[in-house]
């Protein structure tokens, strides 16, 4: 099987990082996060991997050519950002199989990609987890602090797709695929959910976010 991983993004939040690499050579316990998510995708018998990339996109190359990971490494190349849906367009011109993968290449995660293969046009969903304490209270009392409590039935789009081939040609030449074609396949009952409870998943979006991975990942992704 094969899987595109959209790292084409700035990571305006992860700055003055970000200005000097690509979000996807961010370190995560001294490893960037594209080589963790290279490594979880061959876990799962990916064999071929097309990494969307655009800015410093040649130092991502430059990065990967010097490690012998054991998959087949592509690149889509995006001059201008092209959006979610624009870049997956894009990328699977290189897939002839009839399903592939995508991931967003800020994830890292445990998610079991054998059980989303099992469902087409599936979104990957994990449960709403709050980033703050919750407090259980007695009118005016406190009665129980709860720390980052997962919200039970409130489901989170994890960032982790399996898509029929078929998709692409409705993916728009620039746009994010979650604004155009997931709400109209949902419209006509052709969008899928798989759901993952007491998984590992982080978005590394921030410096909290890069800590509380970093803490995990060796774990998650053995």
């Amino acid at each position: 099987m094969k899987a595109i991983i959209l790292a084409g993004g700035r990571g305006k939040r992860l700055r003055p990082i970000t200005d000097y690499v690509p979000k996807p050579l961010v370190p995560i316990k001294n490893i960037p996060i594209i080589e963790w998510q290279l490594r979880y995708l061959k876990k799962y018998g990916i064999n071929e991997v097309i990494i969307c990339t655009g800015y410093k996109q040649e130092m991502i190359e430059n990065y990967l050519d010097t490690k012998k990971i054991g998959i087949k490494i592509n690149y889509s190349i995006e001059k201008t950002p092209l959006g979610t849906g624009g870049a997956i367009k894009k990328a699977a011109k290189m897939i002839k199989d009839k399903t592939f993968f995508v991931i967003n290449g800020d994830t890292i995660t445990n998610i079991d990609l054998k059980k989303l293969s099992k469902t087409d046009n599936a979104i990957a969903a994990v449960e709403l987890r709050t980033k703050f304490g919750i407090l259980e209270t007695d009118e005016d009392k406190i009665t129980k602090f709860k720390e980052k409590k997962e919200i039970s039935d409130l489901w989170m789009n994890a960032g982790i797709y399996h898509l029929e081939s078929k998709i692409i040609k409705d993916l728009p030449i620039k746009g994010d695929i979650e604004k155009t074609v997931f709400p109209d396949y949902a419209n006509k009952g052709k969008l899928h959910l798989v759901k993952f409870k007491n998984v590992k998943w982080y978005s590394v979006d921030s410096f909290k976010d890069m800590e509380e991975c970093s803490l995990e990942v060796e774990k998650i992704i053995k």
